[in-house]
C-alpha cells in the first residue's frame, strides 16, 4: 500500500520561499508519475505540479515560473521548490501518484503577512 509523508510547511510572508518534500513507499517509484495538489480554504483540492518518471513536468498556471517540481529517485522523494509565494498559496499541501486515491496528512502552507 502506498503510503506518502509530506514535510516542509510553514508560515511565511508573501514574496518568501519553500521546499517542500515527500517521500513515497509501496509504489514502483522511479516510473511512477507524481504529483503536488493543494486544497485552499472553501476550495476543492487541485493539482499543482506533475512530473513523470522521465521527469517531464507541467504546472498550473497560476504557479508557473515560481514553483519547480522534482524527484531524487534514489531517495523516494519528490520536492516542490515554491518562489515568490503569495497569500493564494495558502493551502494543505500533498503529494500522490497520479490517479493515486490514498491521500497522506499533508503538510500546512500558510503565506502572510
Amino acid at each position: 500500500q502506498v503510503q506518502l509523508a509530506e514535510s516542509g510547511g510553514g508560515l511565511v510572508q508573501p514574496g518568501e520561499s519553500l521546499t517542500l518534500s515527500c517521500v513515497v513507499s509501496g509504489i514502483n517509484f522511479n516510473i511512477t508519475a507524481l504529483g503536488w495538489y493543494r486544497q485552499r480554504p472553501g476550495i476543492e483540492r487541485e493539482w499543482v505540479a506533475i512530473i513523470a518518471g522521465p521527469g517531464n513536468t507541467n504546472y498550473r498556471n497560476s504557479v508557473k515560473g515560481r514553483f519547480t517540481i522534482s524527484r531524487d529517485n534514489a531517495m523516494n522523494t519528490v520536492y516542490l521548490q515554491m518562489n515568490s509565494l503569495k497569500p493564494e498559496d495558502t493551502a494543505v499541501y500533498f503529494c500522490n501518484s497520479v490517479g493515486g486515491v490514498n491521500w497522506g496528512q499533508g503538510t500546512q502552507v500558510t503565506v502572510s503577512s
